[in-house]
């Protein structure tokens, strides 16, 4: 670990564990424990039940009479599609529409959201937010204040009413609760395509209350998940990681998040650039590939149709241990459609698969 490196509350928990650690954003993070790693903790979600430390996400407030407003006018969906209590998928763009980050916003009230950024952005969306922001409202980093805990899969409700903590409310909303003392905000909201739930507690009480958590899916053979699982959980749904499928080069347009874009407000960061691309229907579009032949595609790989021309480039790509076969993102030309038989050039291999529709596997993440 580097001297730059951050540490999450739930650091030495990893060490005991004898958890394989990584830079992850800036942040020295679990990617995956003994007995079994990657593969056994995939499928540990998708069966069962995970629970993750993703307490590297930012958090960030934005708080004063018209917080609501000012968010709304700076990143790109609607907050006034959602009412306080809910959250909402959204993005930061630049003017010319490349994507500085997604995020999840949580509206409080007109007054108050409560942003969560990735790792390496949070300090340029909130150094962002707070040039933009009049007088009045208050943006405040919160990133090392608060520990983030994911709880996914099948089992999840389970676990959490052992703690007694609620359960059963919508996705993409969220209920605040007391565990022994301690606040903790309850989400409905996950990275891996599963029921699941994301608790954002205090730093300094994330411990006693990962502790717990392990003690509570130990009956249903849950297992700590390292970001190693994931990311392969995030691929097979083909949700988009910043920096690979999401850019200041790849825009909503490009990445298929048009649905996260309130076209319809005024003004957005980035809304005339991300209009015009719409409109001219010329840029390259992330489709799924799901590989017909053996390998693996990786972030990079050329992607050439039957004629050996190239028609894209791999943007995230993995071994799914769900399908157990390769899967990949990858932004390719508007000609290229759904069916189409296309080649990935794998350090000089051609890879033989076909262009699909994500998601690569069965959608259980808004199951009731």
């Amino acid at each position: 670990m580097t001297q730059t490196q951050r540490t999450s509350p739930l650091h030495q928990a990893h060490l005991d564990l004898g958890a394989k650690m990584a830079d992850f954003g800036g942040w020295d993070m679990p990617i995956e424990y003994p007995g079994g790693g990657v593969v056994a903790e995939h499928k540990a979600v998708r069966e069962r039940v995970g629970i993750f430390d993703v307490s590297h996400l930012g958090k960030a407030s934005v708080t004063g009479p018209g917080a609501a407003d000012f968010v709304n006018s700076c990143l790109t969906n609607d907050l006034g599609r959602i009412e306080p209590g809910k959250a909402q998928y959204t993005l930061c763009c630049n003017d010319s529409g490349g994507v500085v980050d997604d995020l999840i916003a949580y509206l409080r009230a007109d007054d108050d959201v409560f942003l969560i950024p990735n790792a390496a952005n949070t300090a340029t969306v909130v150094e962002m937010l707070q040039e933009a922001a009049p007088e009045g409202i208050t943006v405040t980093n919160l990133h090392e204040d608060y520990g983030v805990i994911a709880i996914q899969g099948p089992k999840s409700d389970e676990v959490l009413q052992a703690l007694g903590l609620p359960v059963d409310h919508d996705y993409m909303s969220y209920d605040d609760a007391e565990w022994e003392g301690v606040p903790l905000t309850v989400c409905r909201t996950g990275y891996t395509g599963e029921r699941g739930y994301e608790l954002v507690a205090p730093a300094a009480d994330t411990p006693r209350l990962w502790a717990a958590l392990v003690e509570a899916m130990a009956p249903y053979d849950g297992l700590p998940c390292g970001l190693g699982s994931r990311d392969t959980l995030r691929t097979e749904m083909g949700y988009p990681l910043h920096g690979n499928d999401l850019s200041l080069d790849i825009t909503p347009v490009m990445a298929g998040s048009a649905w996260a874009v309130g076209w319809d407000k005024e003004t957005f960061w980035g809304k005339d650039a991300l209009v015009a691309q719409r409109v001219a229907k010329e840029s390259r579009i992330l489709k799924g590939l799901v590989v017909t032949g053996r390998g693996i595609p990786r972030p990079g790989c050329e992607v050439k149709d039957t004629e050996g021309a190239v028609v894209g480039v791999v943007t995230s790509g993995t071994f799914s241990p769900t399908r157990k076969d390769g899967i990949a993102l990858a932004l390719l030309e508007r000609t290229v459609k759904i069916g189409d038989e296309v080649v990935i050039d794998v350090r000089g291999r051609e890879l033989p698969a076909e262009v699909t529709k994500p998601p690569f596997v069965e959608v259980q993440v808004r199951q009731s």
